[in-house]
């Protein structure tokens, strides 16, 4: 008898909790998964960014000017697009540059507004919870490599990798959010907003270094834009944050 109470008692506790955690399990569980494109490159992009190289020591001459450029060029990858224009004009980032020696060198492809002189970086906010980023490459076979750089809303960077480069024409690479970055907690404004900072092309010590060509097209995310409804949400709105109190959203 006593053990069929117990029994009993422990269902009884067990329901209760399903009772009251019930809607929060289901909002943990609610997704709205979408991709958006971050910069396409295109001549019409309502986002478009200056983009700017800045290699590491030895992609600069020795008057001190830098051995890279970067360009927008008419292309796009057919794996994306297909064969045909269909009367669109796309366009891709392309660059070019070398190392005066190998080892393990790097260029640091960095968004903003500006140019020349007048360049200063901007971030690329990333909506809503970044499950994937993933990007088109065409490749010259060079053995390097390609890293997102990632800035938090407390300002802690994070680098992760989006792998070597070293194939032939275009290829899609992308790289898995983990965990342990956060993008959400629960206070409101219950969105942490994540931005990149830029992407790094690193050599390897073994390759050659001087003379590369690379191109960019169609970098974007995968994400979960679901927020659950409430009296007053508004408020919590980054957008409406940011119009009351500026900047400040911790």
């Amino acid at each position: 008898m006593k053990l069929r109470l117990r029994t009993s008692s422990c269902f009884l506790v067990i329901m209760i909790l399903l009772i009251v955690s019930g809607p929060l399990i289901a909002d943990e569980l609610t997704a709205s998964l979408v991709s958006m494109v971050l910069q396409s490159f295109d001549p019409d992009d309502p986002d478009a960014r200056t983009w700017e190289l800045f290699p590491s020591k030895f992609g600069y001459d020795q008057g001190g000017n830098s051995l890279w450029e970067n360009r927008y060029v008419d292309g796009w990858p057919e794996g994306l697009f297909g064969k045909n224009k269909s009367g669109k004009n796309y366009q891709v980032l392309g660059l070019h540059g070398k190392f005066l020696r190998k080892g393990y060198n790097y260029v640091e492809i960095v968004p903003g507004t500006g140019e020349g002189e007048s360049f200063k970086p901007e971030p690329i906010t990333l909506p809503g919870r970044i499950s994937i980023l993933d990007l088109w490459v065409w490749g010259s076979n060079h053995n390097y490599y390609l890293e997102a750089h990632i800035r938090d809303y407390r300002g802690v960077d994070y680098v992760l990798h989006l792998g070597g480069v070293n194939f032939i024409g275009w290829k899609n690479l992308s790289v898995r959010f983990p965990g342990s970055i956060l993008q959400s907690w629960g206070y409101l404004p219950k969105f942490r907003q994540l931005s990149l900072t830029k992407l790094v092309l690193w050599t390897r010590p073994e390759e050659k270094v001087d003379d590369f060509y690379m191109y960019i097209d169609q970098i974007k995310v995968l994400t979960d834009l679901f927020e659950s409804r409430y009296d007053g949400d508004e408020l919590a709105e980054l957008d409406k944050v940011q119009e009351i109190w500026g900047s400040a959203t911790d």
